[in-house]
């Protein structure tokens, strides 16, 4: 697991540009992408050899009785499992009531605080940021998160203050599975389904949270981690904000995993919650695979049946590459499909393709629907390679990389899939600038047409 560190404050002190600005040190999608809304605030931050969560928990709002109700598990929640916090203040407005506030909570909390001053935008500001030394923090980061200014300083601080980054889980532990979905949609009684029918059931593990168990079976010669947030309960005032409980465990459940198994509920159809959750699974490029569980309800309604395959296929266009299967935990259908499919877009997305090949097809690819032009000019593909797996990720190097918006972008990454057999795997694009003089992949002017690339049976 990643060390976590949260970001606290009041509202409108620059919690998200700065969440902003440091997840996307690695081109991490935080905004724009579709099912996921304001509340999915997690993300992930390179920097150097570094890795680490980063979690944007919402302002701090205080009453005349202290914390207000509707933050209090969120704050509580976010504070008790980060390893270090960043307290984030306006620099434009001196030491507020709230900050102090604020400050006496993350000390009795005994985690490493770093005190961050935004908004020191220029000279005018840099006079007034000593003052927040009044709240018995040191040392004072000032910093402008629009701008970037003082950011290294603050992450070489950050990052002595983490834990040592955990070796990897060995690869012979088995495909690592996180079971996803709101509370009552079946995920407990879908693993214990499977662990009472292999009879292999393990001593559960603990896993890395207190509310995820890790359990290990075996189906079909293939072992599996099953990574369980069916722990999730109403347990204190925390899990009162049982919204935000549920996506903090599905991205914590997310990290571990290699394939992420999304159910739903057939007889609530597809909620918000649900799209939250499939978004997050989205902006982590994990596989997945969608189960639509108690499916015995509907089982004697075809029509029902259909518009609700329907509705999930639309609200979930965002993952077409993800297989749907209807399931019943509770009569058996279509149990003995879920591994299958779940091991099938594993190994999908697990390819390693040759470079000759790649670029072959990424050349048919582009001389069928060519990018639009880009300040006149033509945009041109260099080359192209994958860099890495689960997901698939490709280094596409071309003239103009701002130039390729985002519905090209999803052109690239669906004809990717079809041209190389792989409907179930999510792809991922990097675009690389590069120096217009290197030779193109694809012609920059007449272009014969594609010959069709056999798929292999």
């Amino acid at each position: 697991m990643n060390p976590i560190v949260a970001i606290v404050g009041r509202a409108n002190v620059g919690k998200s540009t700065l969440f902003n600005r440091l997840t996307r040190s690695r081109r991490a999608l935080v905004d724009n992408q579709p099912g996921v809304t304001r509340d999915r605030n997690y993300g992930t931050v390179t920097w150097e050899d570094h890795v680490f969560t980063l979690v944007d928990t919402g302002g701090f709002e205080w009453t005349a009785e202290g914390l207000g109700d509707q933050v209090r598990g969120q704050a509580e929640l976010a504070v008790s499992e980060a390893d270090a916090i960043l307290f984030m203040v306006d620099g434009r407005l001196a030491p507020q009531v709230g900050d102090a506030q604020v400050a006496e909570f993350l000390r009795r909390s005994g985690k490493p605080v770093l005190l961050v001053v935004n908004k020191i935008d220029g000279p005018r500001q840099e006079t007034g940021w000593p003052e927040f030394y009044v709240l018995g923090l040191s040392p004072i980061f000032p910093i402008s998160a629009e701008h970037g200014r003082g950011i290294t300083a603050l992450l070489e601080a950050l990052v002595r203050l983490l834990p040592p980054h955990p070796a990897v889980p060995e690869a012979d532990a088995g495909i690592r599975v996180a079971v996803l979905g709101r509370p009552n949609v079946g995920k407990s009684s879908f693993i214990n389904q499977f662990l009472g029918e292999q009879r292999l059931v393990i001593s559960p593990l603990p896993g890395t949270t207190r509310d995820a168990i890790d359990s290990h079976l075996v189906v079909n010669e293939q072992p599996y981690v099953l990574i369980d947030t069916a722990g999730i309960r109403r347990k204190s005032r925390i899990w009162e904000q049982l919204e935000q409980g549920m996506v903090w465990q599905a991205f914590r459940a997310l990290e571990r995993a290699e394939v992420a198994l999304l159910l739903l509920d057939a007889q609530e159809g597809l909620t918000e919650q649900d799209l939250k959750i499939a978004g997050q699974i989205a902006t982590a490029g994990k596989t997945v695979v969608i189960s639509i569980n108690k499916w015995d309800l509907v089982t004697n309604q075809p029509r029902r049946g259909q518009r609700l395959l329907d509705q999930v296929k639309s609200g979930l266009e965002f993952m077409a590459y993800a297989p749907v299967l209807p399931i019943s935990v509770k009569t058996g259908y279509n149990l003995p499909q879920v591994f299958p499919l779940i091991y099938e877009s594993y190994r999908q997305s697990s390819m390693r393709l040759g470079t000759a090949e790649l670029n072959k097809v990424f050349n048919d690819i582009i001389a069928s629907h060519a990018p639009p032009r880009y300040r006149h000019r033509p945009v041109k593909f260099y080359y192209v390679t994958q860099v890495n797996i689960l997901p698939l990720t490709f280094m596409v190097f071309t003239n103009y990389p701002q130039a390729i918006v985002a519905s090209y972008r999803r052109y690239l990454s669906k004809q990717l899939r079809v041209h190389l057999s792989l409907p179930w795997a999510p792809i991922k694009l990097i675009l690389k600038g590069r120096n217009r003089r290197h030779r193109d992949i694809v012609p920059s002017r007449s272009v014969t047409p594609p010959a069709k690339i056999k798929k292999s049976n």
